[in-house]
């Protein structure tokens, strides 16, 4: 039996870093700050993980070889900071679980397009017959892909900023840093701070590894010259990734190969910029251009993106629960012609709404503020959006949108907050919004259109 460590947090992340660590032999101890899902406790219990609820006992954390914390605890509470003087190291869950694999990893960040290009990436790893799994801040945690998948050859990992903070000796073949905008300034109390939370993803890199980064965005310019050994930067202008007005063009040693446009089941420029990544970072690991082609042919839409949930009198019902900052919802505001009622709010990290103003006043005719506390949401807009309500739950949300809706309309649900003050994640977020969409064509008694 190796020493015992410490779990902070039973999210996802947590869950999984337990089943990893216990079948690598650590006495696990599990502290949660609030409640523990009886599905949880079970499982814990099952799995023989000690574990406590409603607080932290600092005799028994402190008494670890060290800490595993959910990414949603910064390092500044009380018991991280008790743990930094005594010496205790605290880790992400990726970064443990990278520990107990020899397999390759391409880790993928950004503000925006992180869960696109991370699952498009998997998908077209697997197309061309290498065994692939998507990661991280998306689909199963790391850990328990480890602890419970043989045969992996590629984990593709989509990491948040509040990950990013925990990886101390990582190493990934490649990094992938999509974008930078302002996001979670609540957290990082500067936009500096945030940039440079980014950027660790440039110390994870091996020697012999590939960073790729987007040189139209000033804040992802490399910062730590020989992360890696070479770099790859995607521009819209002509560079070794671009996109002239047809075709996805890759420039190899070897010549150059044209994707068009029509061969790919992405749609818009955003997602031709994730695209020319996800296919860098294949090329990297061994993929073919003839799997890479019908990858990208074949990729399906990524939920609570910009997802369809359904029409109920002629009004489309549009799941974009993923969009937690300013900048996702922009590409969403932009993305449809018809009149908008649009479905926003949650926990605001710090938004300057100011930059929706142009879009908000070209499509959206009505707004309806979902979360506990709506003040911020409500003064951006006050004035400049005739129709604003207030819903506590979502199904109230979407009838209110309903009502303010007429045929031909579109319903979006593109938040810009995060989740966590009514949902457990934006996931849960977008499976209710579809679930209450289903519950009003069951109330109309309309079938799907």
């Amino acid at each position: 039996m190796k020493g015992q460590i410490t779990i902070l947090g039973a999210g996802i992340s947590g869950i999984g870093a337990a089943k990893l660590a216990v079948k690598q032999g650590f006495s696990v101890f599990l502290s949660e700050l609030n409640q523990i899902s009886n599905d949880d406790k079970a499982l814990l219990t099952k799995l023989g993980v000690s574990f406590e609820e409603g607080g932290h006992t600092l005799d028994k954390v402190m008494a670890s070889e060290f800490i595993i914390k959910s990414p949603g605890i910064p390092n500044t509470v009380d018991v991280l900071k008790t743990a930094a003087k005594r010496g205790i190291p605290a880790i992400d869950e990726l970064e443990f679980a990278s520990r107990f694999t020899s397999a390759g990893i391409i880790m993928i960040t950004g503000t925006n397009g992180k869960t696109t290009t991370t699952m498009l990436t998997a998908h077209i790893l697997k197309t061309c017959g290498i065994r692939a799994v998507a990661v991280g801040n998306v689909g199963k945690s790391f850990a328990e892909t480890v602890a419970t998948e043989d045969g992996i050859q590629v984990y593709v990992v989509e990491a948040s900023s509040f990950q990013l903070d925990g990886l101390k000796d990582i190493k990934t073949d490649v990094g992938v840093l999509l974008n930078i905008t302002p996001d979670h300034l609540n957290r990082y109390g500067s936009f500096e701070n945030y940039i440079s939370s980014k950027h660790i993803i440039e110390k994870t890199i091996k020697k012999e590894g590939l960073f790729i980064y987007n040189a139209d965005n000033e804040y992802s310019q490399p910062q730590f010259t020989g992360a890696a050994s070479k770099s790859v930067s995607i521009e819209t202008n002509k560079a070794t990734a671009y996109v002239d007005s047809k075709n996805v063009i890759i420039e190899e040693d070897t010549g150059t190969m044209k994707v068009p446009f029509s061969e790919i089941s992405l749609r818009g420029k955003h997602n031709m910029f994730n695209v020319m990544c996800a296919i860098i970072a294949v090329r990297h690991m061994g993929a073919d251009w003839v799997g890479i082609k019908k990858g990208l042919a074949s990729f399906p839409s990524v939920p609570h993106r910009l997802e369809p949930a359904g029409s109920v009198f002629g009004v489309n019902f549009i799941n974009d629960s993923k969009a937690t900052n300013v900048d996702a919802v922009k590409y969403a505001l932009d993305s449809f012609h018809s009149p908008l009622v649009w479905i926003a709010g949650g926990v605001d990290k710090g938004n300057n709404y100011a930059e929706l103003y142009d879009l908000v006043d070209k499509n959206v005719k009505a707004l309806v503020c979902l979360g506990v506390d709506n003040e911020r949401l409500k003064a951006a807009f006050s004035g400049r959006i005739d129709s604003i309500s207030e819903a506590s739950d979502i199904k109230t949300a979407v009838k209110m949108a309903l009502d303010y809706a007429r045929k031909n309309d579109v319903v979006l649900l593109s938040p810009a907050c995060a989740s966590f003050d009514l949902f457990r994640n934006y996931e849960d977020r977008g499976d209710q919004f579809k679930w209450a969409v289903s519950q009003l064509k069951s109330d109309y008694k309309l079938k799907e259109s």
